[in-house]
């Protein structure tokens, strides 16, 4: 049977300690034990998300989350801006169309990250504007986005900003209260390390207010109903028992290792890959990088869809190519999960061997070799 590895950008790897602790005898979700489960996980979000807001938990994709965040806090005929550079900044504003929210969209080149001084001229512009959608990592381009300088610049507004962080949180530093970033959403399957199946929001005492006048349609997403039953620690509704037991197990682990040694892990992967794919003279598609994923552009005769072709079907390694109009012209290497730095040369290794089956000429090792000396620290 062959090996599989998997280094797309969610579903992730899932360490096997933590499948086997999902896989224990099912808990009911309204007794004393699984209280107690909920609130550690709760207080332990609180610590990853660098926050003292509470942080409300879904059962959904993290897509769930970002619905959650137009139906709570907005109402009909409201306007918001919607920064648009990839898939899933388009996905904001499809969900406030969806609501009869106005989007007032800021198209940014995929590959780019958006210009704060554009937003501070757009909010100029549209000084009614309640809120600003804006992604942390872009997945679908790997681009960071500037979201504290976003942060700093709504603490004076009545808007609020808020941020899909679902490749970002855990990824690298986000400092959700200190940066001003009034609602972060996440979801399990990314860099905690966990099957899809949890949305998780934290909201601030800004947003809070305006979740008080909202008249959009919500019943089981319901920001209110969910921080009642906090106060009674248990949740609105029956929760992903499973999925919060390994949350658990995960948060305790990061809570032991320290945030700054979970960043520099995802640095390390991060900056080795890059650099071996750089060795190989191939071209990193991002202006602006997320240390979540390596975006690598195709060489010119080779479609990147053949490249995460081969990779699955000869060696068992799941990457992910690239989205709309992007299908084709690049393929993308994840960070996030459970992996380590022999899963890097790994992936390394096979890109190699799929560009050369491709007749793309790339020297064999060249790839790896920088990676290494990268892990080796030289």
């Amino acid at each position: 049977m062959k090996k599989r590895f998997i280094m797309a950008p969610g579903p992730v790897s899932v360490a096997p300690e933590v499948l086997l602790k999902m896989a224990e005898p099912m808990m009911h979700h309204r007794s004393p034990q699984f209280s107690a489960i909920l609130t550690e996980v709760r207080e332990n979000l609180k610590y990853l998300y660098q926050t003292d807001n509470d942080v409300l938990i879904f059962a959904s994709s993290g897509t769930g989350g970002m619905e959650a965040s137009v139906t709570n806090l907005l109402s009909r005929g409201d306007k918001a801006v919607v920064v648009r550079g990839g898939k899933f900044g388009e996905r904001w504003a499809e969900i406030c169309e969806a609501y009869g929210v106005v989007p007032i969209n800021i198209d940014v080149e995929w590959g780019e990250a958006v210009d704060p001084a554009e937003v501070q001229r757009v909010l100029d512009a549209n000084p009614d504007a309640k809120a600003v959608f804006v992604q942390a990592h872009e997945t679908s381009t790997g681009v960071k986005h500037p979201v504290q300088e976003l942060g700093e610049m709504l603490k004076g507004r009545d808007a609020i900003l808020v941020v899909d962080a679902i490749s970002a949180v855990g990824v690298y530093d986000l400092k959700t209260d200190e940066w001003g970033l009034d609602v972060v959403v996440t979801g399990s399957q990314k860099s905690l390390s966990l099957p899809p199946g949890l949305a998780m929001v934290s909201v601030s005492e800004k947003a809070w207010r305006m979740a008080e006048s909202s008249n959009l349609p919500k019943y089981y997403f319901n920001f209110l109903k969910e921080r009642k039953a906090i106060a009674k620690e248990t949740t609105a509704y029956t929760p992903a028992v499973s999925l919060i037991i390994g949350l658990r197990e995960v948060l305790a682990a990061i809570r032991e290792q320290g945030l700054e040694a979970l960043f520099a892990h995802h640095r390390r992967l991060s900056d080795a890959t890059k650099a071996g794919v750089e060795a190989m003279g191939l071209r990193l598609f991002s202006k602006a990088p997320s240390e979540a994923i390596t975006v690598i552009e195709a060489p010119d005769g080779v479609n990147g869809q053949d490249v995460v072709k081969i990779l699955r079907e000869e060696y068992g390694i799941t990457i992910a190519g690239g989205q709309a109009q992007l299908k084709g012209r690049i393929f993308r290497i994840s960070h996030m999960g459970h992996l380590s730095d022999w899963d890097m040369i790994v992936a390394l290794a096979a890109v190699e061997r799929a560009l050369g089956a491709l007749g793309h000429a790339v020297e064999p090792g060249a790839g790896v070799a920088a990676a290494q000396r990268v892990f080796a620290g030289a």
